[in-house]
């Protein structure tokens, strides 16, 4: 069953996750990054460009001829083949369909109201269907 790790009142979503993937590579995980729509991957693509100096994240979006062959994919749309299945960042407001396929799952929650009352509703679904939860609050 897949672990499911909440990180909320996050002040940037998309720096806290290039940092947890950051991580997770150093670890040898593969990761995939579930975001809102087209405008918030191109967002995020920019941003693993550009959060550190010093790193280099490699990446492409699912559908990618090197998609295999690459460690972290992006992805907005569910129906995308996905060619692992380890660590999930979700950057959205909503609940992936595909979660279930994956071993852990990151739920990376803003500071923003309605990304929080969004969050609220997936910790609850999660919960509801007996998921391994944790929760950790960014520092400020």
């Amino acid at each position: 069953m897949t672990r499911v790790d909440f990180h909320s009142k996050v002040p940037d979503k998309l720096l806290y996750a290039c940092r947890l993937i950051r991580k997770a590579r150093t670890a040898g995980m593969k990761v995939v990054v579930y975001l809102q729509d087209a405008q918030q991957l191109s967002q995020f693509d920019q941003a693993l460009w550009t959060f550190s100096e010093q790193d280099f994240i490699p990446h492409v979006v699912a559908g990618d001829e090197l998609a295999d062959q690459t460690d972290v994919i992006m992805s907005f749309d569910a129906s995308d083949e996905l060619p692992h299945h380890q660590i999930l960042v979700n950057l959205s407001t909503l609940t992936p369909d595909h979660f279930a396929r994956f071993e852990r799952m990151f739920e990376i929650v803003s500071t923003d109201e309605q990304d929080l009352t969004a969050g609220r509703g997936r910790y609850k679904h999660y919960q509801n269907r007996g998921y391994a939860l944790t929760h950790f609050e960014a520092e400020k």
